[in-house]
């Protein structure tokens, strides 16, 4: 049973920074969404775990940043310059194969985090 345990959520105030990081019981590709209340899961971010490469959601560009440490199982998700319209649940995901054209969706992947609150206030 694959387990994916994330911390590092919390309130912070726009332009304040958070780091979440997501533990794995194994080595997967892994992607970060988030869910705001009466929205669908959307994309965040996505590192392969075998040559790294990453993708971003527009709306996380430049902002975001997606990291891994293999020997820890472990992905962070960096948050710079937070946005209230950032806040949701985030929710780390592993999938054993992945697709470049399938990262964004959800259904690619086949486990999920418990998710973690980030609220960003104005």
């Amino acid at each position: 049973q694959v387990q994916l345990v994330e911390s590092g959520g919390g309130l912070v105030q726009a332009g304040g920074s958070l780091k979440l990081a997501c533990a794995a019981s194994a080595t997967y590709h892994m992607g970060w969404f988030r869910q705001a209340p009466g929205q669908e899961r959307e994309f965040v971010a996505v590192i392969w775990w075998d040559d790294y490469t990453t993708w971003y959601a527009d709306s996380v560009k430049g902002r975001f940043t997606i990291s891994r440490d293999n020997a820890k199982n472990t992905v962070y998700l960096q948050m710079n310059s937070l946005k209230p319209e950032d806040t949701a649940v985030y929710y780390c995901a592993a999938a054993e194969t992945l697709s470049g054209n399938r990262y964004y969706n959800p259904r690619a992947y086949g486990y999920w985090g418990q998710g973690t609150q980030v609220t960003v206030s104005s």
